[in-house]
């Protein structure tokens, strides 16, 4: 088997042992050394493929679940959008994840993966907030991209909070958390606070 066939392989085999672990037992629970065995891989495996076992959860999250915003956002044109529309985006495939029970895993792990590694370095567009920034600030009338960033930190953080429970959201409750979040999105930039030197 050629050197590059057996590195693809090996990655494979560790999101595969890692995805099993992660899901079943939770992150701080999995440690390298176990994924590296229930692979059959060597003990270095994970830092020579991902450099971390962050970087691994960052890849087993990007490749699973990417996906099924990949398509959405790579058509999805601002200019005549409207933030409803934006929300839609992300929420319709949370939706249909939660309802798989793998999927509903998926959304626990990152929950909880990105509560605690708040950091962490995604590469996809879909995982990073500087691609859902500017989009808001197209639609959303003097909205930097400073407070654009600030607002959806904000709104993901609540709709990572009500996906990645224990139980899957209602059809209602994912309808009142589309319109919360839509209105805190949609807000009128607020004034900027005055200085002693301005009064």
């Amino acid at each position: 088997m050629p050197a590059s066939t057996r590195s693809t392989t090996t990655r494979t085999a560790l999101l595969t042992a890692a995805e099993s672990l992660l899901l079943t037992e939770g992150y701080e629970q999995v440690s390298v050394r176990a994924i590296c065995a229930a692979a059959g891989a060597n003990p270095a495996a994970v830092h020579y493929h991902f450099g971390s076992k962050d970087a691994l959860v960052v890849a087993l999250l990007e490749d699973r679940m990417g996906p099924h915003w990949a398509d959405l956002l790579d058509s999805f044109d601002p200019t005549y959008a409207r933030v409803a529309d934006l929300i839609d985006l992300i929420l319709e495939p949370f939706a249909t994840i939660q309802s798989e029970p793998v999927g509903h895993l998926h959304l626990r792990l990152l929950a909880r993966f990105v509560s605690t590694h708040p950091d962490a370095a995604w590469t996809r567009p879909w995982f990073r907030l500087d691609r859902w920034a500017q989009m808001l600030a197209q639609i959303v009338d003097d909205l930097d991209a400073d407070d654009a960033r600030r607002r959806w930190g904000l709104a993901f953080g609540l709709i990572l909070d009500q996906f990645g429970g224990e139980h899957p959201v209602s059809p209602a409750s994912v309808s009142a958390l589309r319109g919360f979040v839509t209105a805190g999105l949609s807000a009128s930039p607020a004034p900027p606070a005055r200085t002693e030197e301005s009064r």
